[in-house]
């Protein structure tokens, strides 16, 4: 990308994915982009699974009822979890690892979307899950005391989206001074 504007300008969520596997290279500069992140004191409250395997990514997609689908097609997953008894800002920093990853992506020509998981629901008529996040906890095996926060899906676009219109954005959202 030419400039830090024009990258947010083309990063939009991208919801369809060829089969094409995203690169090793590319894997370890999502990570690094993540391990980058500013967090709250440098506490780093977050950790990273890196999820490629197919059958995981399609098991995942199934988290919740509507906007995890996805996941099913997407060839990399990174699911980002947090320690929320290490900093009391562990939701802001993983947020912010988030965007730091799909930034990234942007930048790599990789398309990504956003998962929520904590605080969402699983509709699963068994019953045996009652939230997303348990759902992705029992599938990835991960520890009771760490908080899944969400999965942000990766790979090759097979869709295209049109750059936000720099004329078109809420500029009535903008204060200055006061409300």
């Amino acid at each position: 990308m030419d400039t830090f504007l024009s990258l947010l300008r083309h990063r939009r969520s991208i919801r369809q994915y060829t089969s094409e596997p995203v690169s090793a290279e590319d894997i370890k500069a999502l990570c690094q982009a993540a391990l980058m992140s500013p967090a709250g004191k440098r506490l780093n409250p977050w950790e990273f699974i890196v999820v490629t395997d197919h059958e995981k990514l399609n098991a995942m997609s199934q988290c919740r009822t509507y906007g995890s689908q996805m996941l099913e097609q997407a060839p990399l997953g990174i699911v980002i979890c947090a320690d929320s008894h290490k900093s009391d800002t562990w939701m802001f920093d993983s947020a912010i690892t988030a965007e730091n990853i799909m930034l990234c992506a942007t930048d790599l020509s990789l398309g990504s979307c956003w998962v929520q998981v904590y605080g969402r629901e699983h509709e699963d008529p068994t019953g045996h899950f009652t939230t997303a996040e348990a759902w992705v906890r029992h599938l990835l095996n991960i520890p009771d005391n760490i908080s899944v926060v969400c999965v942000i899906s990766i790979g090759h676009p097979n869709e295209q989206r049109k750059d936000y219109d720099i004329d078109k954005l809420p500029y009535d959202k903008i204060h200055q001074e006061h409300w």
